[in-house]
């Protein structure tokens, strides 16, 4: 059941934010009442993603205590570049004049006790408070003696919104009340306390260039934006593409950044308040903007949008992120109960079918609108980093093409500098995960870093140590201390101490359960460290590196269906991390399905120091008889593997053995048919064939090699040979 719209007067519900009879939004103030405010903190935080797993809710009962680290992220255009979006031709100005600019009888509200309102102008019969819903403003009016009124081209909270033209500089403006009142000096008041946005200038931001007053009411001119916003483009295209509208949200974000770096929050953003003009984004209502640490200003919000914290604790950086999150959530789903059941949390994967395909961007909404402020985005430009690796995954599943990058916070797969220089087959082991970067305003950055150099564990375990006692603030130290201990293996106790530590001083950091996961990975319990594993995705939905770890994890507990689910958003996105492309091949080949297993191997790129390895795991794969037979195909595609390899000496021969063993198990079971037309090796698919084929290979190994292991070849080579009546 719909709730019933709050203001004073009305009797209409809200459906999905707005009341189906004022037609307008919740308007909070700083007197909300304490039954508002239950209703803000009562709901139940539980969530459960499409893979089964549920976030980490209230790490502690404080708050966070440190700053949040700032972020790099690069929004220089629209889609980061991956997105191509067309442009929105600009509207001509004057279309949007209104020709009979009248107020709906529905919409007629007093502005004092929300009473509703027959006529345009007159008395409320309730309280008294005279009102007018008839622009103030008409066509050649002249404000400021700068500004030429065009007409009315739209009703808001706070009365008419105009167009003008700014006959000074030859453009169009945009002229919006700020106080409508029968006291001059009230407006007057009104426009000075609004004078701080001058000082807002963003590319992303729709530009403010003057504060006026006119009679008794005070003007704010604002840039003339000619576009749709996205609540235009919602409603008349439906849900929106998956890249596309994390594409706006992301672009946008820059504009909260630079806010936030003011001082300021927007309070009350939506998808009224975005615009698209051309091929950019823009902030257009400036109107609810407040300085962060202004306890008596008004508090702007929309339900279903607002975060639940809002009306006791007033707006901050991360109910403002909170607001962000949600208008994405808006513009790709159709959320039954937005400002009632789903009012503060987000269907189910059960429910929407999007977040059950899309499992990065489901846990980035959840972070980024979390019941707990500090569980969510601290920042904007951290928020902006994950919905862009969350966009580059988006479009490598849409496209099939990668999109890789460099990570901010992580370094490479470990795998190609810590793999043995042999050919054995490569298992999944804790130390071939990427390892956090150093932060580089850590007071003992520099120390940590010659530390880490330092070849041998325990002469860099000593020398960590006496950093962490030399700087006992430092994070850095403590964590890259526990992660040589991880190395050295033995010290769970000493490891946890340093973690509990950490822990201590701020629960929100993600790189202790990343090291708590790699301790459990080294210690071989591996379903416990895929826990660990699957709380650093839901804080870092957008990087790669946490879904490769739950990929080894999974692996290593036997989940060889999640294994492969994470292993394959990995190869998908960025095919540099090679270990992904082995451990999805050694689930699939489990889970007996080598031909993918191929394709999998197959996207270590030949710039890899393991390209070769992938082909010589190709060779054993297609030759593989542990749950099936390979047939001609099989064999034929292993023998052109082992050809085209780069190989010499012992490693060439032994792979050779392999196919030419293969293949003549194959005949001489009669699973294959012999033909002298098919060659393996350079030897005809014969019995006699392969046999001297084989002996050639067995005698060439043994004359590599000695002792004991030469006269088990020759052996070997005897019994192989065909027999002959000498």
């Amino acid at each position: 059941m719909n709730p019933h719209c709050q203001r004073p007067g009305c009797t209409g519900t809200i459906e999905d934010g707005y009341c189906n009879v004022c037609g307008l939004a919740m308007l909070k103030s700083s007197t909300t009442s304490q039954k508002e405010l239950k209703t803000f903190t009562g709901r139940s935080s539980s969530v459960t993603t499409g893979t089964g797993s549920s976030p980490l809710t209230n790490r502690s009962r404080g708050s966070r205590r440190t700053s949040p680290t700032s972020g790099r992220s690069s929004r220089k255009q629209l889609g980061a570049g991956l997105v191509s979006i067309p442009e929105l031709p600009s509207t001509e100005p004057e279309k949007l004049i209104l020709t009979d600019p009248k107020v709906p009888e529905n919409k007629r509200f007093c502005g004092n006790c929300n009473n509703p309102l027959r006529r345009e102008k007159g008395f409320c019969s309730k309280c008294g408070q005279k009102y007018s819903f008839i622009p103030t403003l008409n066509g050649k009016d002249l404000i400021a003696g700068q500004y030429e009124v065009k007409g009315a081209i739209a009703y808001g909270g706070l009365g008419w919104i105009y167009l003008g033209f700014d006959n000074t500089l030859s453009r169009y403006i945009v002229l919006k009340g700020l106080l409508n009142s029968e006291d001059a000096a009230s407006a007057a008041v009104a426009v000075a306390e609004r004078k701080f946005l001058a000082a807002v200038k963003h590319a992303n931001i729709v530009g403010i260039y003057n504060f006026v007053n006119h009679g008794t009411e005070g003007f704010i001119v604002m840039e003339y934006v000619g576009g749709k916003t996205l609540k235009q483009i919602r409603k008349e295209r439906g849900l929106l593409p998956v890249a596309e509208a994390i594409a706006y949200i992301h672009r946008i974000l820059g504009a909260f950044a630079y806010l936030h770096t003011q001082g300021l929050v927007y309070c009350d953003f939506k998808p009224d308040n975005i615009m698209l003009e051309g091929n950019d984004v823009k902030l257009i209502d400036m109107g609810g903007v407040r300085r962060i640490d202004d306890p008596e200003g008004d508090i702007y919000g929309t339900v279903g949008y607002s975060a639940p914290e809002v009306a006791e604790v007033g707006p901050t950086v991360v109910s403002d992120l909170y607001t962000v999150g949600r208008t994405l959530a808006v513009l790709l789903c159709d959320i039954k109960g937005f400002g009632s059941t789903h009012q503060y949390s987000l269907p189910s994967p059960q429910e929407e079918p999007l977040f059950a395909q899309q499992e990065s961007l489901y846990r980035f909404l959840l972070k980024a609108t979390a019941e707990n402020p500090d569980d969510r985005f601290q920042s904007a430009d951290e928020m902006a980093d994950q919905l862009l690796g969350v966009l580059r995954e988006v479009v490598a599943l849409e496209t099939g093409t990668p999109r890789p990058a460099t990570s901010t916070l992580f370094g490479g797969d470990l795998l190609p500098l810590t793999a043995a220089n042999d050919f054995t087959p490569i298992s999944p082991e804790f130390y071939h995960l990427p390892i956090p970067l150093l932060d580089a305003t850590d007071p003992a950055f520099n120390a940590v870093v010659n530390a880490s150099a330092i070849t041998d564990l325990n002469r860099r375990i000593e020398s960590l140590t006496q950093i962490t006692n030399q700087f006992p603030q430092s994070k850095e130290a403590q964590l890259r201390l526990a992660n040589s201990l991880i190395d050295l293996g033995g010290n769970e106790k000493r490891l946890e101490k340093i973690l509990a530590q950490v822990e201590e001083n701020d629960p929100w950091d993600w790189r202790i359960l990343w090291y708590r996961g790699r301790s459990l990975m080294a210690a071989g319990k591996a379903q416990e460290a895929k826990k660990a594993f699957d709380q650093v995705y839901f804080d870092l939905p957008g990087e790669v590196a946490p879904k490769l770890a739950l990929g080894l994890a999974a692996e290593k507990a036997g989940d060889f269906p999640f294994a492969i689910q994470m292993y394959g958003i990995v190869l998908r996105t960025d095919p540099g991390y090679v270990s992904a492309a082995f451990g999805l091949a050694r689930c699939l080949v489990h889970q007996n399905n080598p031909h993918q297993a191929v394709t999998a191997l197959e996207q270590v790129p030949q710039s890899s120091s393991l390209f070769t390895r992938s082909r010589v795991e190709v060779a054993r794969i297609l030759t593989s008889r542990d749950k099936s037979q390979p047939g001609m195909n099989e064999l034929k595609n292993a023998a052109l593997v082992v050809e085209a390899i780069a190989l010499e000496g012992m490693e060439h021969y032994q792979l050779s053995k392999r196919v030419l063993e293969t293949a003549l198990h194959l005949i001489t079971t009669q699973a294959l048919s012999p033909t002298s037309t098919v060659t393996i090796l350079g030897q005809p698919l014969e019995e006699i064939k392969l046999r001297l084929g084989l002996e050639k290979v067995l005698r060439s190994m043994a004359h590599l090699t000695t002792g004991d292991d030469k006269i088990l070849l020759v052996d070997e080579a005897n019994r192989v040979r065909p027999r002959t009546l000498l």
